[in-house]
């Protein structure tokens, strides 16, 4: 019998805006998030990103624990406008020994579909 094809539903833990690591944002989040802020999108970029560790485009910046600097405890103050990246977690991708810190529950594919 196949395995079935899970999908992870998020449970706004905010486990993975806790973690060291790159956010990578495109010319078109960059956009999206400054409008959400109020910010001219310079001001943004001044104040939220850095160059990318490759040098290949820009991230956003953490706080000094390494949390998101958008995140407010469990709340993502950028939730409607986040990246792709943010949004695809675990999803579109994830890293080895993702569930022991995320509590997003597995559901099957077939049943998210149905409720689409």
């Amino acid at each position: 019998m196949p395995k079935q094809k899970l999908f992870y539903q998020c449970q706004r833990c905010g486990n993975c805006c806790k973690w060291p690591g790159e956010v990578v944002v495109t010319n078109e989040e960059i956009d999206a998030i400054a409008a959400h802020l109020g910010l001219p999108v310079e001001t943004f970029l001044e104040r939220y990103t850095k160059l990318r560790a490759n040098r290949q485009g820009l991230t956003l910046i953490e706080k000094p624990n390494h949390e998101c600097i958008f995140l407010d405890g469990i709340d993502c103050t950028i939730n409607p406008v986040k990246p792709d990246q943010c949004r695809g977690f675990p999803n579109t991708w994830n890293f080895p020994g993702w569930q022991d810190v995320c509590e997003a529950i597995p559901v099957p594919v077939e049943q998210v579909q149905a409720s689409k």
